[in-house]
């Protein structure tokens, strides 16, 4: 287990550019199984999903090669799908390895993948997922913790989705776009990553449109070619180091975003008193001041992102009042209640919901991160607004979504590093932890 020691109470200032969203780079990957030519894709962000992805693309006999940049990764594909059965320790380590079923039926009419796994973040069945597929006429079986489905070609059909789920959206997408004749998916998830990705079908050849709506419309073509595209600015990363700014009091410019996905967090922000200026690919977040409590509810796109939620909830801590955080998609994304308690957060929750007691600081201690990405980064926010030193253990889940996370904020003048293994056993007073030299 990573550990990350953190010491409070320095202002975050500076610039930082966004990474490519991770959220979309892996639908991206997935739909690239089904170009007929090779694919080359800009600016995907190096982390250890994005890794997994990549794995999997390469057990199914597509050539992946990839060179490093300042902004990420490019990859390149190249088409060559010999398998349709995905690794299961590959699909456990990874929610979204369930993206590849839509792709793999459609292009090679056959799939076997093992449940996914990925952020323990309370029940998040693909149900959807399957029953979409069932409708464009795949004969789906599930026994002993695999999935196989199986369509000599699928048919286009009329899809209601009971919820706006965003992977079930991209999934049927993915399906549908060489599948025999037209089909239409109601109630579709609205999310910038599911515009992005009927942009990148649409340039290998695919005729899908109305994402960004909640009904897209897919007309079947008989193949895709290749192409190049650039993966969209992370906001959920965005929203991170905007939350980061507020929670430490400081002054910090995020660059290379698009500021109309972020529309949510800015004005939750700006509600809090946090001043949040924007310009045409650039949001400032400046907060001097403690900041009022306000009430929150997470929403699907466009309103405040899940993703974001625990992060606000951090903030909320040393917000001047009580506020309600009320989570509505995931029931376990609360949980970090109780390591925020332990530096001294008065959170009450029940269910979905926290009520926040501010206080005037928290005060660093040891926490422990479980398997949730974004909980994870939220206690180190909670850390850099925090008196003290805190110690986040459990931290390599922060490289499954933020990449170089720490050496950012190191950039923005925040004094915090990670343990080396060996060196993790030794800390045995994280209030006079030295540096040991790891980055």
């Amino acid at each position: 287990m990573a550990r990350l020691v953190v010491k409070g109470g320095r202002p975050l200032e500076g610039k930082v550019a966004v990474r490519g969203a991770k959220n979309s780079a892996l639908p991206l990957l997935a739909a690239s199984i089904l170009a007929g030519e090779a694919v080359t894709l800009h600016r995907i962000p190096r982390l250890d999903d994005i890794a997994v992805m990549l794995d999997i693309l390469r057990s199914l006999g597509l050539g992946v090669a990839t060179e490093t940049s300042p902004y990420g990764l490019t990859v390149h594909i190249v088409p060559g799908l010999t398998d349709y059965r995905v690794p299961a320790p590959l699909t456990r380590r990874m929610r979204s390895s369930i993206l590849v079923m839509g792709a793999l039926l459609a292009k090679g009419g056959q799939v076997r993948i093992a449940y996914p796994g990925g952020c323990v973040i309370g029940s998040r069945p693909i149900d959807l997922h399957l029953n979409g597929l069932r409708k464009l006429g795949a004969q789906v079986t599930e026994e002993g913790g695999t999935i196989t489905a199986a369509a000599p070609r699928l048919r286009g059909a009329h899809i209601h989705l009971d919820v706006p789920s965003v992977g079930a959206t991209e999934n049927l997408m993915m399906a549908a776009v060489l599948a025999q004749g037209a089909t239409v998916i109601g109630n579709a998830a609205r999310e910038p990553e599911i515009v992005d990705l009927q942009i990148f079908l649409n340039r290998l050849g695919a005729r899908v449109r109305g994402a960004g709506t909640g009904t897209i419309r897919i007309d079947g073509v008989e193949r895709l070619g290749g192409g190049r595209h650039e993966v969209i600015p992370d906001r959920i990363e965005a929203a991170t180091y905007m939350v980061a700014a507020a929670i430490s009091r400081g002054d910090v410019e995020i660059t290379g975003v698009i500021p109309q996905h972020l529309d949510a967090v800015t004005a939750k922000l700006r509600e809090v008193g946090v001043t949040v200026t924007t310009g045409d690919h650039w949001v400032r977040v400046r907060c001097p001041r403690r900041p009022r409590a306000v009430d929150l509810t997470t929403l699907p796109y466009p309103g405040y992102p899940t993703d974001a939620q625990n992060q606000f909830l951090a903030l909320m801590c040393t917000a001047e009042g009580t506020s309600v955080i009320n989570e509505t998609i995931y029931e376990q994304r609360l949980k970090i209640a109780g390591e925020l308690r332990k530096m001294g957060a008065r959170i009450h929750t029940d269910g979905r919901v926290a009520v926040v007691r501010g206080v005037p600081s928290l005060t660093g201690a040891p926490v422990q991160a479980s398997d949730d990405l974004r909980g994870a980064a939220s206690l180190v926010l909670a850390g850099l607004g925090a008196q003290g030193t805190t110690v986040v253990e459990g931290a390599q889940f922060i490289d499954r979504g933020y990449q170089d996370f720490e050496g950012v904020l190191k950039k923005l003048g925040a004094e915090v590093y990670r343990l080396k293994p060996e060196k993790v056993d030794s800390l045995s007073n994280p209030g006079t932890a030295r540096h040991p030299g790891a980055g």
